[in-house]
């Protein structure tokens, strides 16, 4: 095995400990030759913790350690300023979900560095392996061309990612109608942490629909649905020929034969299997749709996510692999996230124009 890619991380909070333990579990392939963070005291304790060093600015680490890319996650607020420095450096980034926090910050970060094409986003939904052997299956033509996509499991441009990955569709005008609705629900769990509070609070969902132009997606999400498992997480990914919703197909294989079948996970670890508690692969029959290719490793979803896109990035900057997810299609998700709240609060609906972005592919 060749080199190690080295990189870089820039922020100090929860979500740089997922990079900084992949790296360790990684070692013949990722290598992270630095931190920066805003917080000096926790950027020491993290740096300490993981074994790296510690630089005063991303210059002072560009200078210093030669990264081959830098990882940016840090607050919405701060990731358009850091993405800006790390073109000026000529250091290709990373960055973390989304690339700016509203539309006017999408824009002018496209203007100031979207001709780099030195700007890639976090965006690992799809990678997961669920969503992964799911849209592996539609790729394969199994329920037909896929139409539409239902999402009630997270957020925003996470979730208009999902759809427009399993629609493909790209930067065409959508349009958003979106309604809020308020009603009361426990709330166990928070990211990391049971909250021991069973009072009723209230709680807002908003449900859209979003014409793309030739697919549809339809967003329902509540707050704190991602952590709270009162709610469930459902994907309905629709078809000319079938279906899939979350682990079961419906498809026509023949005339006057549908059948239905599941998606099945091999989980090692339970009963008197040995192995240790891990994913396997994902499979529909005898076709294996997904392989876990970090067997051994014990990793949760996310960080099997993750993972993958930190060596996608590696892979790209060897150039051999493609670029994992071009800024561009982070601005589309996000506007179109953006087009959703706004026609939540205004009652109307809300149609994107074709941005600057589009023409980059």
């Amino acid at each position: 095995m060749g080199t190690a890619s080295k990189f870089g991380i820039v922020g100090s909070g929860w979500r740089s400990r997922f990079y900084l333990r992949l790296a360790s579990l990684l070692p013949d392939q990722l290598e992270v030759v630095g931190i920066v963070g805003r917080n000096p005291e926790r950027t020491e304790q993290a740096a300490g913790q993981w074994g790296v060093l510690a630089y005063a600015s991303l210059a002072e680490l560009v200078a210093a350690a030669h990264p081959d890319f830098v990882v940016s996650a840090v607050p919405w607020d701060v990731t358009p300023d850091v993405t800006r420095a790390a073109v000026e450096l000529g250091a290709p980034i990373l960055c973390e979900t989304p690339p700016a926090s509203d539309l006017d910050g999408l824009r002018s970060l496209w203007a100031a560095v979207g001709a780099s094409g030195l700007v890639q986003i976090a965006e690992q939904y799809a990678l997961m392996p669920s969503h992964a052997s799911r849209l592996a299956l539609a790729r394969s033509g199994a329920i037909g061309q896929v139409t539409s996509v239902q999402v009630s499991s997270t957020h925003m441009y996470h979730a208009v990612s999902l759809m427009r990955t399993f629609l493909g569709t790209r930067f065409g005008p959508a349009t958003a109608s979106a309604r809020t609705f308020v009603a009361p629900l426990i709330n166990p769990l928070i990211k990391d942490a049971w909250t021991d509070d069973d009072q009723l609070h209230d709680a807002k969902t908003i449900i859209a629909t979003i014409d793309f132009g030739g697919g549809m997606g339809l967003y329902d999400f509540t707050d704190n649905q991602w952590h709270n498992q009162l709610r469930s997480r459902r994907i309905v990914i629709r078809g000319s020929a079938g279906e899939i919703v979350d682990d079961e197909v419906v498809r026509l294989v023949a005339p006057r034969t549908i059948v239905r079948s599941e998606l099945v996970r091999r989980q090692t670890g339970y009963d008197l299997d040995l192995d240790g508690f891990d994913t396997d692969h994902i499979s529909l029959g005898e076709t294996i749709l997904y392989r876990n290719p970090f067997i051994g490793l014990r990793l949760s979803d996310e960080e099997i996510a993750i993972a993958t896109l930190l060596l996608a990035m590696a892979a790209w900057r060897r150039d051999e692999g493609p670029p994992p997810y071009p800024l561009a299609e982070g601005c589309q998700d996000h506007m179109v996230a953006l087009a959703v709240e706004q026609s939540a609060t205004s009652g109307a609906p809300v149609t994107t124009a074709v941005e600057p972005w589009a023409a980059a592919t």
